[in-house]
């Protein structure tokens, strides 16, 4: 089981989510010239999310997901200062891959973060 978490910045709950580059070890294979993949996760209730992981032509990748994050950023109401864990998880049995993606919103006290809860 291998897994990513972040904790949101104003341009990951509004365009996009950058996600450090070892994410990409996670993800289905790129297929040959193409720069985005596309994955399917779960959230917490069971729903699934279609997400497309895609990177720069040329350079550093700098992998963002941008299909289908705002739409979930905006259905588990999603602000600056919560987190968002990926979680890739491979069947012993039968060898498949899938993927959960769970939101966590900041508790705050004061202004201060103490923690995460569970959406």
């Amino acid at each position: 089981m291998a897994q990513v978490s972040k904790i949101l910045k104003k341009i990951d709950t509004t365009k996009r989510l950058s996600v450090p580059t070892r994410f990409l070890r996670s993800l289905p294979p790129f297929k040959l010239g193409s720069h985005a993949v596309t994955f399917e996760a779960t959230d917490e209730k069971g729903e699934a999310w279609a997400f497309q992981c895609s990177i720069r032509k040329r350079g550093h990748p700098k992998p963002v997901l941008q299909r289908g994050w705002v739409a979930f950023v905006r259905s588990k109401k999603l602000q600056v200062g919560d987190k968002v864990r990926f979680i890739k998880h491979k069947n012993r049995a039968t060898a498949a891959i899938s993927y959960k993606v769970r939101a966590e919103k900041a508790i705050k006290i004061f202004g201060a973060t103490f923690g995460y809860a569970r959406i």
